[in-house]
């Protein structure tokens, strides 16, 4: 028992050390391009998958073993590691670092919530709403972090009244039954009702912490609808989350001729998508916790608010007050917003020229030149608003102020809070996404394994983006999502040119199903939040994961078949996908 209690204990670095050597024969036996690439490929993947290591670490693998099997040369390699989407990022995540700091997405859900309501449904509502709007621009992880805190406060204050309520009920009839008589006639003349409180009241001496059932069912249907809502809001923008930046990046570099791809396109093609499915998840958690009765949990009426909604909508009222006036600091935080989303729009929005047409040069200025300026500018502009008196007019009501305020010139953000945010290890792990990438093109792997996939050419294309969809989902189930994306979309688009389907057609749903990986708190970092909180169990996330799930399946095979052709010109196999699958052939 010993011996195997050691075996487990090192179970993750035992499958470091022999999936490799288990694999080594394959490269040893076939001495070629194409083996060695394989070999890099699956213990690449295999790393990925089980977690045996941490991504990162497990995506400078292509780094050493490339130019050892003699692959790609060691300065090819790392040139792949560092790309455009990557400054996209380091502006975004600038652009976040400031929100952040100065509380602006605090104030974002706070308000919006406040539109809301308290009435159950609408406060579920709200906080999807909200959550999903700033997951668009902050990633889904982040996000959930931020927005837990705030729902946490309001339920705590809900299961407060809600407790008070139920107490003050309880010794109501009580008091009533003593002046009936002795304990035999308060059994006999407690209706339904009363026992239903007393049986309440009984039950939390054992468990104090939700009063009723219906108070556990809320806490539930608003924990899980905000990380649902993180989800979903990251489809909506590339930025919105990793693996849409590593599908962008691969389908540049594969495809440097297609140039459809944008932040504009791929805006109008997701936000459909995003509100269709934000409103079914948002009925289908209502229906499975709250139940089918919306008038009575989404009423806007006043005079149907209880006590304890009431005193919700105060508690949230009064974290609003907390924030004081709106900052300088927020202000110019929304200006930047605005104006990154306002040049990302009209670069190239397609039907119109873009003010990059006001250029000699074409093709030099992407999203990421955009991202870059501007989060540079947040490290040089004053976190204070000029004033030209001694006596300064000081606004700044929020409490990320520390001990840079002694300094008149204080940027928007230090270095310190960008490094705060900066995901390095997804930078590391897109990285080796497309490592893997040019070594399968370079040796021929791409090819080889188009070549096998031949036979799936009498399946229609649906059929085969179908197939897609439910494998990827099924497998980031248990596998990271820029993991699966990453072993994924090389195969995929291989796969699209040998069976000349425009390899959009099989990528972009393959990449929004990657993110449904909603059903194990172990899905994703967002669902592993929300399950942190205590109010969830496994079996409540699989249940409404699986619906969540099936729902996004369907709205994006829909969306891709629907509005997706005309947008991307899906009925033809493209020339860029032709000169594309020549130039691996070569």
């Amino acid at each position: 028992m010993g011996l195997l209690k050691k075996l487990r204990a090192a179970r993750k670095l035992l499958l470091v050390v022999l999936i490799p050597l288990a694999l080594l024969p394959l490269p040893l036996i076939h001495p070629s391009s194409e083996a060695s690439c394989a070999y890099v490929l699956i213990v690449t993947a295999v790393y990925w998958v089980s977690e045996a290591i941490p991504l990162g670490a497990a995506a400078l693998v292509p780094a050493f073993l490339y130019p050892l099997f003699g692959v790609l040369k060691s300065s090819e390699v790392a040139s792949e590691y560092f790309k455009d989407t990557t400054l996209l990022l380091i502006g975004v995540i600038c652009l976040a670092a400031s929100i952040e700091k100065w509380n602006l997405h605090k104030r974002l859900a706070l308000r919006m919530v406040m539109i809301a309501g308290a009435k159950p449904g609408m406060l579920v509502l709200g906080f999807m709403c909200c959550t999903a709007f700033l997951s668009m621009w902050l990633s889904n992880t982040s996000t959930t972090a931020m927005v837990m805190p705030i729902a946490e406060a309001v339920l705590q204050q809900l299961i407060s009244t809600g407790a008070a309520d139920t107490d003050e009920e309880a010794e109501a009839i009580s008091e009533g039954d003593e002046e009936q008589g002795g304990l035999e006639d308060k059994e006999e003349n407690l209706d339904k009702t009363q026992l239903e409180l007393l049986f309440q009241k009984e039950s939390r001496k054992q468990s104090s912490r939700y009063p009723t059932k219906r108070d556990h069912m809320i806490c539930k249907c608003l924990s899980l609808s905000i990380t649902y809502a993180a989800t979903i809001g990251g489809l909506i923008t590339i930025t919105g989350t990793s693996t849409n930046l590593i599908f962008t990046e691969q389908f540049n570099i594969r495809y440097p001729e297609a140039q459809v791809i944008n932040f504009g396109t791929w805006f109008i093609f997701s936000l459909p998508i995003s509100l269709i499915m934000l409103f079914l998840t948002w009925v289908w958690l209502h229906c499975l916790f709250l139940g089918c009765n919306f008038r009575e949990t989404c009423s806007l009426s006043k005079k149907r608010k209880t006590k304890r909604e009431e005193l919700s909508e105060k508690r949230i009222q009064e974290e609003y007050e907390k924030l004081g006036p709106i900052s300088y600091p927020e202000v110019v935080t929304g200006v930047f917003f605005v104006v990154m989303t306002l040049l990302w729009f009209t670069r190239e929005p397609g039907f119109v020229p873009g003010w990059t047409s006001l250029f000699e040069k074409k093709g030099y200025r992407t999203d990421a030149t955009i991202s870059v300026l501007l989060g540079f500018l947040l490290f040089l502009i004053p976190s204070r608003k000029p004033c030209f008196s001694q006596a300064g007019d000081r606004d700044q009501g929020s409490s990320s102020e520390d001990e840079e305020d002694s300094d008149t010139l204080a940027p928007m953000i230090t270095w310190k809070d960008f490094q705060k945010l900066m995901p390095w290890e997804i930078v590391i792990l897109v990285g080796g996404g497309y490592a893997l990438a040019a070594g399968c093109k370079v040796s021929g792997l791409s090819v080889w394994m188009g070549r096998q996939l031949e036979p799936m050419n009498s399946l229609p294309p649906w059929t085969i983006t179908l197939l897609a969809c439910l494998l990827v989902s099924a497998v980031t189930e248990f596998a990271s999502n820029p993991a699966t994306i990453t072993v994924f979309l090389p195969i995929l688009s291989t796969m699209s040119e040998t069976l000349h389907i425009n390899p959009l057609y099989t990528l972009i749903p393959a990449t929004m199903c990657v993110s449904f990986g909603v059903m194990l708190p172990v899905g994703n970092p967002p669902n592993a939040i929300v399950f942190s909180y205590g109010h969830c169990q496994v079996s409540d996330m699989v249940k409404a994961g699986f619906g969540v799930n099936l729902i996004g399946v369907v709205v994006v095979m829909v969306a891709i078949m629907t509005w997706g052709v005309p947008l991307f010109q899906l009925s033809e196999f493209p020339a860029w996908a032709v000169i594309g699958n020549v130039t691996e052939s070569l």
